[in-house]
């Protein structure tokens, strides 16, 4: 019932969506390059409706239960921390990192399993795929450093990254698992509390049949302009998304890869992930692993918890691109594994959701060009009104999460609370309206760009990633985005004023591209928000608290 309730809600909005640009373009007749434009509308439309469904779902569930994780997954009503009763291995995959940056995230998980006596039953693990060099020799160095503090840490490190982090974790499921039942998969920006630790073992324990827990994961504190902003606005999307999407999906839901606990034996025996017919190894694993498990008949779920499971947003729009490029190409992948033998209509909607994030991008971009060859060719005749109207709720549909989102802090008095109270929510809201349409339109041409040139690129893999905030040069950033510009010049050189209204909100972030790189890493921009609060998480708010007012 409640997956026919969703996909009535996602057809409505679906087919919503498309009738208003219909309308819009209907009073002249359709040009060619109208139809075209249409055509290529329509196959963003899914995206839209996902993203809106899930976020009204979610505001609904949020708003409504006293016990969302309850509302979403009933089996695990009244589940509490509690003493584990197995051992749990905690993972934390690591290749050619700053060390001084993933230990002490790990040690505050440590002492708080510590603190809770529990520590006797888990035992933290290094997954290492650093090539051999000094790198390496730095890495094993900090680690026997570490493990002076805590000698239950064990340290391995793998000649070949074969499979890279998929291969990393099975290798250590076949080969240095034995004693444990679950494992915690961490990545080296991640951290979690031993309360949420804790929590996702009683989960576990309680429910025999689930084979990944997954819990909401939020941005750590950052200083930065840019993480500070994306992560604002991230985390109070993702939390409506999230519990919309577990609502309806319940216990054949997404594994995101990390911040998650896992049973290592039905894992082992179903997650097994073999190479592509070309021979590439499939690089966007966790999708293919959850559907995987669900064909077998386990249980992947995800708790709409926020507290205690953290991660590190890029710390720049350069790492952004970036990352958002290797997800992009490692969800292109999945066009050909929908044939898998005995996967779940679920599993197989996974794959087609990760296909849809990233494919939206280019359809965007052929929207323009064929709007601006429409132009060219002297076609048009839309109304106005109406097309910036469908141009309006396509893009509410998009940022409906966000929007709904910063609603449900404002409607919770405590909530808010946590964020400063609501005049800083409104200010960062206030402060993610431009920070998003901008970026939205950059990553977008950006997606597009790389899934364009995707057939022509070498064999792919993963790339050693910067996790340090820095700033961006004026010459680095013109580097990385002059194409963008161009774009977004040339469009808005040659479309009408009259469609400069519906256009320039996507326009705009690309003829900025260059300045907005560089101004949301800039130091001073960071201080500014940094000095005022602003766009600040829960947890930083807690860390350093504002002090009293002069009596």
């Amino acid at each position: 019932m409640r997956r026919a309730m969703f996909f009535m809600l996602f057809g409505g909005l679906a087919v919503a969506l498309v009738w208003l640009l219909a309308r819009a373009m209907a009073p002249g007749g359709f040009t060619l390059f109208e139809a075209l434009a249409l055509l290529a509308y329509a196959g963003t439309v899914p995206w839209a409706a996902l993203s809106a469904s899930n976020a009204l779902l979610g505001f609904a569930v949020l708003m409504a239960s006293r016990n969302p994780a309850a509302c979403v997954l009933p089996a695990l009503r009244e589940v509490r921390p509690a003493m584990p009763a197995g051992h749990t291995a905690i993972l934390i995959c690591i290749r050619s990192e700053d060390m001084a940056a993933v230990l002490p995230p790990l040690a505050r998980l440590l002492d708080g399993l510590a603190a809770a006596g529990v520590a006797s039953h888990f035992t933290p693990w290094f997954l290492s795929d650093t090539p051999e060099g000094p790198a390496a020799q730095a890495e094993a160095a900090a680690i026997a450093g570490f493990t002076t503090r805590y000698p239950a840490t064990r340290y391995r490190r793998r000649a070949e990254n074969t499979g890279f982090k998929a291969g990393n974790v099975m290798d250590f499921c076949d080969h240095h698992a034995q004693g444990a039942e679950f494992m915690l998969c961490l990545d080296a920006d991640s951290e979690m509390t031993a309360e949420a630790v804790l929590r996702l073992v009683a989960c576990m324990a309680a429910e025999p049949r689930l084979a990944i827990l997954q819990q909401l994961i939020v941005g750590r504190p950052a200083g930065a302009a840019f993480p500070r902003l994306y992560q604002f606005g991230m985390r109070a999307g993702m939390r409506l998304w999230a519990t919309g999407q577990a609502w309806w999906q319940g216990d054949e839901g997404p594994y995101w890869g990390h911040n998650a606990i896992i049973r290592i034996a039905p894992f082992q025996a179903h997650a097994r992930l073999e190479a592509l017919p070309n021979g590439s190894p499939i690089l966007s694993h966790d999708q293919v692993e959850a559907a995987r498990l669900h064909a077998a008949g386990w249980k992947v779920a995800m708790l709409p918890i926020e507290a205690g499971s953290l991660t590190a947003t890029p710390p720049a729009l350069p790492e952004f691109i970036g990352r958002e490029a290797r997800w992009g190409t490692g969800s292109m992948q999945y066009f050909r594994l929908f044939r898998l033998p005995g996967l779940t209509w679920m599993g197989r909607w996974q794959f087609a959701q990760a296909i849809m994030l990233f494919a939206v991008a280019p359809l965007w971009a052929l929207v323009l060009v064929f709007a601006l060859a429409n132009v060219a060719t002297g076609g048009g005749g839309a109304d106005a009104s109406r097309l910036a109207l469908a141009m309006l709720a396509v893009w509410a549909a998009l940022q409906a999460p966000k929007w709904l989102g910063f609603a449900e802090l404002l409607l919770k008095p405590a909530l808010a609370a946590e964020y400063g109270g609501r005049a800083k929510v409104l200010r960062g809201a206030a402060l993610t309206l431009p920070f998003t349409l901008l970026l939205d339109s950059i990553s977008a041409c950006n997606t597009a760009l790389v899934l364009a040139l995707l057939p022509f690129r070498q064999k792919p893999g993963w790339a050693v990633q910067n996790r340090a905030e820095r700033g961006v040069g004026w010459w680095d950033a013109a580097r990385l985005f002059w194409p963008h510009t161009l774009f977004g010049v040339l469009a808005l050189a040659l479309l009408p004023l009259a469609a400069w209204p519906w256009a320039l909100p996507w326009l705009a972030g690309l003829v900025l591209a260059v300045p907005f790189c560089v101004l949301t890493a800039a130091p001073g921009v960071s201080a500014w928000l940094r000095a005022r609060g602003l766009a600040a998480t829960p947890e930083e708010l807690a860390a350093n608290p504002p002090a009293a007012p002069p009596p």
